[in-house]
């Protein structure tokens, strides 16, 4: 049974060639750079096909029905898309409402001087178009949400880099800082990298952590903890002063943890306890007057890293 068309429908499927000949005026006039005509150009012919498609099944007020699955699918591809660009939210809606003008302009023109008709559907039209307008604006939120976090979980591994110091030795140098979340994220970056590496010890420097409180303290016992439990040990390296001072007002209790004012000493027991030995070349042996001159000799030389005898 064929279903009478009303004035609405009849533009978005008889005249749609037209209609978007009239859009992609309308959008031309402040179109942004970022996006191609080209590219608008298709957008736009893409849209107002799958848009007569679905109003083509003779609903045109409930855009979460089946029919308007493929609508809402594109809109969503759009909103991702100008998100990625950098378009603003209100750019990418107007991808939409700037298509109410063309449709009121063909409206009057179908409706003449029947003032209740226009009213009628302009009413239908505004009522759809929103409804799609709103719907980008939310696929536009949340695809920017997702960037945004997306963003900062990348932003918290490139800010907790594990590197391996020497054979056996790790370090992790934290700058900023240390919540719940990256405290997770140092936890699972460190143990994984012992378990690649086999390594039996790790440095964690917090010369770059601003402030040290309790919830901060708690943190990092628990890491150095985690790491136990995976048969390594720990050095906490970088502890200033200030920070010294703030650990003991709070009555934090790092007892069983070592620590160090600064990486450079950290590495250095670390080495030790490795049973590696750090000497420069040429260094004279005690009591030896020759290799007193010959040190002198040489100037400072170069350092040398050896294992124990």
């Amino acid at each position: 049974m064929n279903r009478e068309r009303t004035p609405l429908v009849s533009i978005l499927l008889d005249q749609r060639s037209d209609l978007h000949s009239d859009w992609m005026s309308e959008l031309s006039v402040d179109r942004d750079r970022r996006i191609s005509e080209a590219d608008l150009k298709t957008q736009t012919g893409d849209f107002l096909k799958l848009l007569s498609k679905a109003v083509d099944q003779g609903n045109t007020s409930d855009v979460s029905r089946p029919e308007w699955a493929p609508v809402r699918a594109f809109l969503e591809e759009i909103s991702r898309s100008r998100v990625l660009q950098g378009f603003e939210s209100e750019q990418t809606a107007s991808f939409v409402f700037s298509l109410k003008r063309p449709v009121f302009t063909r409206l009057r023109e179908v409706t003449g001087n029947n003032a209740d008709a226009l009213a009628h559907e302009s009413w239908l039209a505004t009522d759809l178009l929103d409804k799609l307008g709103l719907h980008t604006m939310k696929a536009y939120e949340k695809s920017r949400e997702a960037v945004i976090n997306r963003q900062q979980e990348e932003l918290l591994e490139l800010s907790t880099p594990v590197i391996k110091l020497w054979e056996g030795v790790l370090a992790l140098p934290m700058i900023g800082t240390l919540d719940s979340a990256r405290t997770q994220i140092v936890m699972e970056s460190l143990l994984q990298r012992i378990v690649e590496t086999g390594s039996e010890l790790a440095i964690i420097d917090i010369t770059g952590v601003p402030t040290v409180d309790t919830v901060v303290a708690q943190h990092l016992l628990k890491t150095v903890t985690a790491i136990r439990l995976m048969g390594a040990d720990c050095i906490i390296s970088g502890i200033r002063p200030q920070i010294a001072q703030t650990i003991v007002h709070l009555g934090v209790d790092l007892h069983g943890v070592i620590t160090k004012a600064n990486l450079a000493d950290a590495l250095s027991l670390a080495l030790k306890r490795s049973g590696f030995v750090i000497t420069r070349p040429g260094a004279p042996r005690a009591g030896s007057a020759a290799d007193l001159g010959a040190a002198g000799r040489n100037g400072a030389g170069s350092m040398r890293v050896g294992a124990e005898a």
